[in-house]
C-alpha cells in the first residue's frame, strides 16, 4: 500500500477515535474516491496517483468555493474551506513563488526553449518535477511569460 493512502487510512482511524465526524466524512470521501479509482483501472495507485486524486479534489473544492463566495454562501463556503484544509495536510509543501520562478528558468535554459513551439516539453518536466508541490496553471503562466519575453 502506499504511504499517502496508508497516512489517509491512519487518519481516518484516527479521527474516528476521536469522533470528528465532519473531518471523518471527509477524509472517507476521499478515501473512495482513491478506491473507485483503482477499481475502475484494475490496479493499485502509487504515491504519485494517489497525489493527482487528491489535486484533483482540492481543484474541485476550490472552484466550488469561488462559486459559494460570489454568490453569497458563506455556509456552503465554509464547509469547502474546511475539506480543502484536511485535504491539504496530505499534500506536500507547496513551492513559494520565487523557487517556482527559479526552476522554471532553469528548465528554459537546460532545455535551450526559445519559443511557444518548446512549451510542451518544459511543461512536461517541469510537470514531473513539482508534482503536487505546485499548481499547473501558475508554472504554465510562468512557463508562457518567459517564453514570450
Amino acid at each position: 500500500m502506499s504511504q499517502l493512502k496508508q497516512s489517509l487510512s491512519d487518519s481516518i482511524k484516527t479521527s474516528m477515535k476521536a469522533r470528528e465526524l465532519e473531518r471523518v466524512k471527509v477524509l472517507r470521501n476521499v478515501q473512495s474516491v482513491v478506491k473507485q479509482i483503482e477499481i475502475d483501472r484494475q490496479t493499485e495507485l502509487d504515491d504519485a496517483q494517489v497525489l493527482e486524486v487528491l489535486q484533483k479534489q482540492l481543484k474541485q473544492r476550490h472552484e466550488s468555493l469561488t462559486i459559494f463566495t460570489e454568490n453569497g454562501r458563506d455556509d456552503l463556503a465554509n464547509k469547502e474551506q474546511f475539506e480543502i484544509d484536511i485535504i491539504n495536510e496530505f499534500m506536500p509543501k507547496q513551492m513559494d513563488d520565487a523557487e517556482l520562478a527559479t526552476l522554471v528558468n532553469a528548465e528554459i535554459a537546460e532545455q535551450g526553449a526559445t519559443s511557444m513551439r518548446d512549451m510542451g516539453s518544459v511543461m512536461g518536466v517541469l510537470k514531473n518535477k513539482t508534482a503536487g508541490r505546485a499548481d499547473p496553471a501558475l508554472i504554465s503562466k510562468l512557463v508562457k511569460d518567459a517564453l514570450q519575453s
